[in-house]
């Protein structure tokens, strides 16, 4: 191993990248990969009400296949940098361990793969048998509108064609290679609002009280299972997070009433067709007896499986020789940019450890680091082989 994980990843996280500043790190990789052969492009996009983001593309090689590797340099705020061991940009190793916000979530995992990748060219001429590109965004800890979306459209535009992604996210639960992301279940967030009708309390026959219906609705649309699940996912599941009625007043019969929820759903739906059984089931329960509307927030967060064959057995077992764990392929987790990677190639989410994601002193152990980047030259040289 020539090039070095830990001090790629050291020089990231010295970049304050938090979404959506640059904060340097792109400009770390352009350099480190136009040195290394790769033609490297960046581009901001825009969008009104929304920031604007600054991505990366590069690629070399011109042949296929082509292996695309996908990440995101933005990170979250530290927080209280006082309660960090080490400042959370200052990239400190301390006993074996790399600190930094981004360390596992996801400047690490890119490092492990740009690593890789240079000692690959290295050891064969400096080309690719086939292109290998990274495509890289500001976005993904933010609202994922001017990030990859817009950075698949515009390479598409240009004529690029992937065959696979490899996505650095930390994909692993407790050990490094317990879990490839193979999916993500799809998310929808919306409101339930009952409509009653305001009136003083000591005349209730003169008013209707959402309440009423608003926990009738609650309990229909929990007490049954979305679905069953599949092979590849575990069930949908619906979780009201809130309930407002906002009457500061004790003696008044309230005129609405809100609940807000989230579903995490699996192939078995689509948006669309959700959004149509939930309006089905608390019509049932309803029984035209109570009023009722839903309002669906905005969604980008469509259900996908990648289905496993000669790709993902191939890193499954790059990830099982080097590790000498044999990975479980999961589709739990929340949501990442690979739901849009999907529309263009298959994709799979192979990174690091994810214990200290998001957390107070971030860190990543050194020996992980080393081990990504071999399981990542396993990959890219048999895939090329």
């Amino acid at each position: 191993m020539s090039a070095d994980p830990v001090a790629i990843a050291r020089d990231l996280l010295r970049c304050p990248s938090v979404t959506p500043a640059e904060g340097g790190a792109l400009s770390f990789l352009e350099r480190t990969l136009k040195a290394a052969g790769f033609t490297v492009q960046r581009m901001t996009f825009h969008e009104p009400g929304a920031d604007d983001v600054e991505n990366l593309y590069a690629r070399i090689g011109t042949a296929s296949p082509h292996l695309m590797f996908a990440g995101h340099t933005d990170v979250v705020p530290p927080g209280d940098e006082k309660a960090w061991r080490h400042a959370p940009f200052s990239g400190e190793v301390d006993d074996g361990e790399l600190y930094g916000r981004g360390a596992v979530d996801m400047k690490g995992g890119i490092a492990c793969s740009v690593a890789a990748v240079l000692d690959h060219l290295a050891a064969n001429g400096g080309k690719p048998k086939g292109s290998i590109s990274f495509l890289i965004t500001g976005d993904e800890e933010g609202i994922a509108v001017n990030g990859t979306p817009k950075l698949l459209a515009w390479a598409a535009e240009r004529g690029e064609k992937f065959d696979h992604c490899i996505l650095g996210e930390p994909s692993n639960q407790e050990e490094l290679g317990d879990t490839i992301k193979i999916g993500r279940r799809g998310s929808l967030n919306g409101h339930l609002i009952v409509h009653g009708k305001q009136a003083h309390v000591a005349y209730p026959q003169r008013g209707e009280n959402p309440i009423r219906g608003l926990v009738r609705l609650i309990d229909a649309l929990q007490s049954e299972p979305l679905d069953a699940g599949n092979a590849n996912f575990q069930p949908s599941n619906l979780e009201f997070t809130t309930v407002d009625v906002g009457n500061k007043t004790v003696n008044l019969i309230p005129g609405e009433a809100r609940a807000r929820f989230n579903v995490r759903f699996n192939d078995c739906h689509t948006l669309e067709s959700l959004k149509a059984l939930l309006e089905q089931r608390a019509a049932k329960a309803a029984g035209g007896n109570i009023r009722f509307t839903f309002k669906f927030e905005p969604s980008n967060a469509g259900v996908f499986v990648t289905k496993p064959g000669p790709f993902t057995e191939l890193v499954a077992k790059a990830v099982e020789e080097i590790t000498g764990r044999k990975p479980e392929l999961s589709t739990t987790g929340g949501t990442s940019d690979a739901r849009f990677i999907t529309h263009y190639c298959p994709v799979v989410e192979f990174g690091l450890v994810g214990q200290t994601m998001h957390a107070v002193n971030e860190r990543v152990p050194i020996g992980d680091l080393r081990a990504l980047t071999t399981i990542y030259r396993k990959i890219v040289d048999r895939y090329f082989g």
